[in-house]
């Protein structure tokens, strides 16, 4: 859970460094670590069960269908890159310290 909790320190402290304050922003980056958690319960589904998933509607009609995880991970990462372009914040490349040419999330 370390990981979680550095994530979000971290981007409250970028917030911080650019000068953006406000409970509006901060609640948005609460919805951003709600996606991060059903981000990482969907990828955990899709190493587990695979990119089909067997089905059966129980009447003898039975096959193989896609995770519909797939569908809902790339959503999910859709809407987080969407709160860190509405807050304004990008990754640093840690190559340069922290320093290095900005790299989208």
């Amino acid at each position: 859970m370390a990981r979680k909790n550095e994530i979000k320190k971290d981007l409250l402290d970028q917030l911080d460094r650019n000068g953006v304050y406000g409970k509006h922003y901060r609640d948005l980056i609460n919805d951003y670590m709600s996606l991060w958690d059903i981000k990482n319960k969907l990828i955990k589904d899709i190493k587990t069960r695979g990119v089909s998933v067997h089905w059966c509607n129980g009447g003898g009609q039975e096959g193989y269908k896609k995770n519909d995880s797939i569908a809902e991970l790339n959503k999910t990462n859709a809407q987080m890159l969407k709160i860190l372009n509405e807050l304004g914040l990008k990754a640093k490349s840690e190559e340069h310290g922290g320093e290095g040419d900005d790299e989208e999330m």
